[in-house]
């Protein structure tokens, strides 16, 4: 039966955080990593092919400031890219990212080149900045609302990774630390943004496909990892052992 009244604020909030049970944590890719059992290649591989992701996200909130007219909501959205790309003192996500990656056994220079970013996992980011540059500003923002179950991702890998991977320095981890408050923040302010718009059935409706939309990218990038690195099916795998693919940014 069709819908006919929109939800209530708690309702449709509600109807957001329950989407949560398709967030890839679930992913046997992530689940793996959780319970120990990723090998050092899966571990890597995801770190490197993670940072694509960890780059593109000041992009993607910077194309959502370009379209919003008011002063009051950029003035907080852009604390989003302070944190990632660092401001004074604090040398942001994508440095912490970095220092992941040497601490999981990466050169800095080889998760810089991208050259092991997979074509899946570079497809489905790109199309996540696509979106928030071609939609309006509200629905662009609320696409980020995948944040409502980042906080227990992070404190999961806090709790579990220096028990399973021993090998990973311990300094590596400023990542998922820093981004414990900092999701916490941007979840009330993105959930604020989508209660107050997502007014009639329509928008309602619209708002929880889009943020399936997003939990599609990260599942999609989690199953490109899966064929790379657990199936030893990287793309052209049939053809070639070597890594053929584009590495270069091309939007």
């Amino acid at each position: 039966m069709k819908q006919s009244q929109p939800l209530s604020p708690a309702e449709f909030e509600q109807a957001l955080r329950a989407k949560g049970a398709y967030y890839h944590i679930h992913h046997p890719y992530h689940i793996a990593m959780h319970n120990g059992e990723a090998t050092r290649e899966q571990i890597q591989g995801w770190v490197a092919n993670r940072f694509y992701y960890q780059t593109s996200i000041p992009l993607k909130d910077a194309a959502i400031m370009a379209n919003c007219p008011h002063p009051e909501v950029r003035r907080k959205w852009v604390q989003r890219i302070l944190d990632h790309d660092g401001q004074g003192n604090n040398d942001g996500g994508i440095e912490a990212w970095l220092r992941l990656g040497e601490a999981v056994g990466l050169a800095r220079e080889t998760i810089l080149s991208e050259e092991r970013v997979l074509p899946g996992v570079r497809f489905a980011v790109d199309a996540y900045v696509n979106f928030a540059r071609r939609a309006n500003w509200q629905e662009a923002a609320c696409s980020s609302l995948t944040e409502l179950f980042a906080p227990q991702i992070h404190q999961a890998r806090l709790d579990s990774w220096p028990q399973h991977y021993q090998w990973i320095e311990a300094e590596g981890y400023g990542y998922f630390r820093s981004r414990l408050s900092q999701a916490n923040r941007d979840v009330e302010h993105g959930l604020q943004l989508a209660l107050e718009y997502c007014d009639s059935v329509e928008k309602q409706q619209r708002m929880l496909e889009i943020l399936q939309f997003k939990l599609d990218i990260l599942w999609s990038m989690l199953d490109a990892m899966t064929m790379a690195y657990e199936l030893k099916r990287q793309p052209y795998h049939t053809v070639t052992q070597q890594p053929v693919w584009h590495k270069e940014r091309l939007l």
